[in-house]
C-alpha cells in the first residue's frame, strides 16, 4: 500500500495507522526536501517527477494508494499559480498513471474548499464545485484528473483533519496551538465555517474502504459544524493557553490575499449510505466543549483543567475510540528545529 502526502496532517496519521495493521507492507512517500521526516516505511519520492514515480512503483508493486498529497497553504497557491498546479495537479497525474498501469485501487483526498461557501445548507455531491481559491480550483482539476483514469476510484472531499502534524504548523490544532505558546495573536474567522473530523475516525474510514471499495465522489465532513473561530477557542482551552491570544473577525475585514470560503460545511450522508453506518464521531466529541459565544473561551480558562496532554487525548485523538498520536518532529529531533 502507498500512501502520499504524508507531510500532511491525514497522510501522516495514516501511515503510522496503517503500518500499525500492515507493517513493512505500507510504504509512505514525502518530497526529498522534507528530510527530517523519517521512519520506518518512510521513502523520498518527487511525486512531481514521472520518472521517479513509476521507479517507486516498478519497486515496490503497490496493489492501493491512498493519495492525501498537495499543498494546502492558500497564500502560496494564489501568489504562484504555477506551483499549484504542480504540486496539486501534476503529482496527482503523476500517482494516478501508475495506478492505473498496476491496476491499484485508489482512494484521492480532496478537500471542501472545492466551494465558496453558502448558508442555506450543507453542500451536497451534486452540487458544482465553485471554488473561490487557487488551491480549491486545482483541487477541481485532481478531481477530474481521478475520475477520467479511474471512473471506479473513490474520492473523498474531507474537511479539516483533526490530529497531530509532523512539523507542528501544518494542522489546524497545531498552527493555533503554535501561535498561542509562544503568547502571539491568532485571528481566525467567525464566518468560515467547516466540519473537522478526527484522523483517527479518517482512518477507519480508510481502512474499511480498502476492504470493501465503493467509487465515485463522496463527501467525507464530520457531524458537528464549527467555524474556525469556535475551533481556536476549542484550541485556546484545552491548552489552557491566554484567552487574549484569540482574536476573531469576519472575512470581509481580513483583506483580498488569500480569498477565504465562507460556510462550507458538507452533507456527508451519501458516504454514510454507502457503508452503512456514520463513519464519523463529531470533533470535539465532548459536547461540553463546543463554544456557545464569542467570550466562552474567557469563562471556559476558570473551569477546565487543560493542558498539553488534554491537547492530545482530547482533540488529537477521538476519546470514544482512541488511536495512537504519531510522534512530532519535535519528539524526534528534540529542539534541533526550535533554536
Amino acid at each position: 500500500m502507498l500512501i502520499t502526502g504524508i507531510a500532511g496532517v491525514p497522510g501522516y496519521n495514516a501511515l503510522h495507522y496503517f503500518r500499525s495493521l500492515y507493517g513493512e507492507q505500507v510504504i509512505g512517500i514525502r518530497q526529498p526536501t522534507m528530510w527530517p521526516l523519517i521512519g520506518e516505511g518512510i521513502v523520498a519520492c518527487d511525486v512531481e517527477d514521472a520518472q521517479q514515480v513509476d521507479e517507486l512503483w516498478a519497486k515496490y508493486q503497490f496493489a492501493s494508494v491512498l493519495n492525501c498529497g498537495g499543498s494546502c497553504r492558500l497564500k502560496s497557491c494564489e501568489l504562484d499559480p504555477a506551483m499549484a498546479h504542480r504540486v496539486n495537479v501534476t503529482s496527482t497525474e503523476n500517482i494516478i498513471r501508475a495506478a492505473v498501469r498496476h491496476d491499484a485501487q485508489i482512494i484521492h483526498l480532496s478537500i471542501d474548499l472545492v466551494y465558496a461557501g453558502r448558508e442555506d445548507r450543507g453542500y451536497h455531491e451534486l452540487d458544482p464545485p465553485d471554488p473561490v481559491t487557487v488551491y480549491g480550483a486545482k483541487m477541481v482539476e485532481a478531481e477530474q484528473t481521478v475520475r477520467q483514469a479511474r471512473p471506479d476510484a473513490c474520492i473523498l472531499r474531507i474537511s479539516l483533519p483533526m490530529g497531530i502534524s509532523f512539523n507542528g504548523h501544518a494542522g489546524a490544532i497545531d498552527w493555533i496551538a503554535s501561535r498561542f505558546k509562544q503568547s502571539k495573536p491568532a485571528t481566525l474567522y467567525t464566518d468560515e465555517a467547516r466540519t473537522p473530523t478526527y484522523t483517527d475516525c479518517m482512518n477507519r474510514l480508510f481502512a474499511r474502504l480498502m476492504a470493501r471499495p465503493i467509487q465515485g465522489t463522496f463527501h467525507a465532513g464530520g457531524t458537528r459544524q464549527l467555524t474556525l473561530y469556535q475551533i481556536a477557542q476549542i484550541v485556546n482551552v484545552v491548552g489552557g493557553y491566554d484567552p487574549d491570544c484569540l482574536q476573531g473577525c469576519p472575512r470581509i475585514e481580513a483583506g483580498p490575499m488569500p480569498p477565504r470560503a465562507g460556510d462550507v460545511t458538507m452533507d456527508s450522508s451519501k458516504l454514510a449510505d454507502a457503508i452503512g453506518l456514520e463513519p464519523f464521531d463529531p470533533w470535539p466529541a465532548d459536547d461540553t466543549l463546543v463554544p456557545t459565544d464569542s467570550r466562552w473561551h474567557y469563562r471556559m480558562a476558570k473551569q477546565f483543567a487543560s493542558s498539553e496532554s488534554a491537547v492530545h487525548e482530547l482533540l488529537y485523538r477521538n476519546p470514544q475510540q482512541p488511536g495512537a498520536v504519531p510522534p512530532s518532529r519535535d519528539d524526534l529531533w528534540g529542539n534541533r528545529f526550535n533554536q
